[in-house]
This record gives C-alpha cells, sequence and structure tokens, in this order.
C-alpha cells in the first residue's frame, strides 16, 4: 500500500476502519476498463495436447513460485529479519478476500512519493491489512510469506493457535504471487486471521525476509520481541514463541481478554 492507487474498491471484509486510501484505487476489480489507447499484449503460441494441458500448467506455476522466493531471498537487503526491539515498518496492504488492488503503501509521513500519499498507519479501511492497527491491539505475530511450496504451511500452524491465544493477533502477508491462488490457499486452509497481498514484494527489503516464510513477533506498540523465525517452525516451536510473546506483552501491562 502504498496502497498506491491503481484499482479497487472498498469491501466487507473485515480489518481496518474508515480512512481515505493512498495508493490503493477506488475501482473494482471489473470495473472500468483500461486506456483504450494500449491494447493488451498477446503473444501467439501453439496450444498444447489437452492431456498435456495441466501438467504444463503445473510446471509453470512451479517454476513461478521458485523465481519469486529465489528474487526475494537472494535479494541483498541485510537480510536478517528485524533485530529485537526494533520498531515494525508501517505499512498497509490490501487484504487477499477484498476487491482491493493497488501496491503496498509504506509511507511514514504525508506525500512521501511512491511510497505513498497516506501515513501507512492511517491508512485504515475494511479492505486494508493495516500493520499499525494489529499491533495497536495487542502482541502480533506477522508471517511474510510466498504462496507456494511448504512456505504457506505456517498459516495451518498460525490458525491452531488462534484459539489459544485469544489475545494476540495472528495475520500474514504474500509476498507477490497470483490472488486467485491465494484465495484458495486461505479457504483450503480455513484461515480466520486477516491475510494481505504485496503485489510488488516491497516489504521483503523493509522486514529483512532471509528465508520463506518468516514470522515476526511483535509485542504491543509495535517493537519486535526476540528473532524472527527465519524457516518453518514445528507447531511446539512456534506456540513456544508466542506463549513467550504473550507473556512479554502481560509483563509490560498488557490485559489479555478472558476466554
Amino acid at each position: 500500500m502504498s496502497p498506491r492507487e491503481r484499482t479497487g474498491a472498498p469491501s466487507s471484509t473485515p480489518g481496518g476502519g474508515p480512512g481515505e486510501p493512498h495508493d490503493v484505487g477506488d475501482r473494482p476489480e471489473g470495473g472500468e476498463p483500461p486506456d483504450a489507447g494500449e491494447p493488451p499484449l498477446r503473444v501467439p503460441v501453439s496450444a498444447p495436447p489437452q492431456r498435456y494441458g495441466r501438467y504444463v500448467a503445473l510446471i509453470a506455476l512451479v517454476i513461478l513460485v521458485l523465481i519469486t522466493i529465489n528474487t526475494i531471498v537472494t535479494k541483498p537487503n541485510g537480510a536478517s529479519g528485524l533485530a529485537p526491539g526494533e520498531q515494525l515498518p508501517a505499512f498497509a496492504v490490501p487484504l487477499a478476500l477484498s476487491n482491493l488492488k493497488g501496491d503496498a503503501d509504506v509511507a511514514t509521513r504525508p506525500d512521501e512519493g511512491e511510497a505513498g500519499r497516506i501515513p501507512a498507519c492511517r491508512l485504515r479501511r475494511p479492505d486494508v491489512l493495516n500493520v499499525c492497527q494489529l499491533y495497536e491491539g495487542g502482541p502480533l505475530v506477522l508471517a511474510l510469506f510466498v504462496n507456494g511450496g511448504g512456505c504457506t504451511t505456517v498459516l495451518s500452524r498460525m490458525q491452531a493457535l488462534v484459539g489459544t491465544y485469544p489475545g494476540v493477533r495472528f495475520a500474514a502477508v504474500a509476498l507477490r504471487g497470483d490472488r486467485g491462488s491465494l484465495r484458495r490457499t486461505i479457504h483450503s486452509r480455513g484461515l480466520t486471521f486477516p491475510v494481505g497481498i504485496d503485489e510488488e514484494g516491497t516489504l521483503a527489503a523493509l522486514y529483512k525476509i532471509a528465508t520463506c516464510p518468516q514470522v515476526t513477533f511483535a509485542l504491543p506498540g509495535g517493537t519486535a520481541h526476540g528473532r524472527a523465525l527465519l524457516a518453518t517452525p514445528s507447531q511446539e516451536e512456534l506456540s513456544a514463541r508466542v506463549s513467550d510473546l504473550a507473556a512479554a506483552a502481560r509483563a509490560r501491562g498488557w490485559k489479555e481478554p478472558a476466554r
């Protein structure tokens, strides 16, 4: 976000409050057609035999996922995850289940060029995942991932802990990828926490992505608690880290809601 305005419209998906969009646009999918002066580029290709079509599509998906992971993980960005005590960089992105489209808003002040027109923390609406809004309400477990391969396993492990730690916020953001495929992942894994999409992968450098997935733990107010998990954790390891996060938050005066 910036969400930088391209296309999209508010939806009924929960996850934000009233606010003005920045780089997320206001036109829903299937809305106004693109500029008629530039017809879409289409390259004619020979269609593969029907019996091989599914395999060609599968191979193409696997290659896309591998390229995306390689681009994110190998990009020189000081990859190590945020340091303990470091403030989580502000961002707002479209929720994957909404019709909103746009780039990640990572602005920290008004009219910050490509980073965003509206400061990310102020960009709150029902179709936006706003990290500031999440950590203001309690401790936060945030996963950044690529929607493919074993990277999505962490989502199910996070979901398994939602009921155990009712006051802890869980959220995830997919870096690049296809929204339709991401929606299928959300539904198939029965995810109830908000999942956003960062179509340009802006958060990879901002959060010093080292592996896929990467899980960051934040205290209320948004400071990183401990080191990020730089690979898919076991259920036991993730549960232990969330328990430690909740305990640290309580020690700082956070009131855990009654179950």
